[in-house]
């Protein structure tokens, strides 16, 4: 199995703040990802990937500006999903990657992009595989600025409202086939 942490460290100095936040948040997202893969026998999900892919989603906050998570990068933190993935392709973790490019909100469109104006690249942002979308659907339920936090279902909602609808859709979609 992939040394996640060895990975972590070599862009974060162990025991700093950032570094602690981005280590709590991702093991709670890979903990949550893995207990609902492990209860999805049937789905034959890759769960060593879950668990590594989950500690490396968002490597990228520390490029991006975002002062309560004590990141203090040039980008916009929207952009931190495609950034964590150029870190990880250079590492030579193209499926870890896609990961990290598209965990943001539910995903992204290539037309949502050019749409909304976001500072992305204009491409398809959208999970694909199972694994893709479970990660991406655990990590709604934590949150890098309140640790400690498990969000509801209600609040998760409410929060994705605000970029439309098809945020929704998707979330509720995820929420039905990986809870029920």
């Amino acid at each position: 199995m992939l040394n996640t942490n060895k990975i972590i460290e070599k862009y974060y100095t162990k025991g700093s703040d950032i570094y602690n936040i981005l280590l709590i948040h991702s093991e709670q997202v890979r903990n949550k990802a893995v207990e609902i893969a492990n209860k999805k026998p049937e789905l034959k999900l890759d769960i060593d990937f879950i668990a590594e892919a989950a500690m490396l989603h968002d490597i990228g906050i520390f490029k991006c500006n975002a002062p309560v998570l004590h990141c203090h990068g040039t980008h916009q933190y929207i952009e931190h999903g495609y950034l964590g993935a150029d870190l990880l392709r250079a590492e030579g973790l193209p499926r870890h990657a896609l990961v990290c490019e598209r965990h943001t909100g539910v995903g992204f469109t290539k037309e949502m992009i050019i749409q909304g104006k976001l500072p992305l690249p204009e491409r398809d942002m959208i999970p694909q595989s199972l694994e893709e979308q479970l990660i991406c659907y655990a990590d709604k339920f934590y949150s890098k600025s309140k640790l400690n936090e498990l969000h509801t279902v209600e609040i998760i909602r409410k929060d994705l409202s605000r970029f439309g609808v098809y945020q929704l859709i998707v979330f509720d979609k995820w929420h039905s086939f990986f809870e029920q």
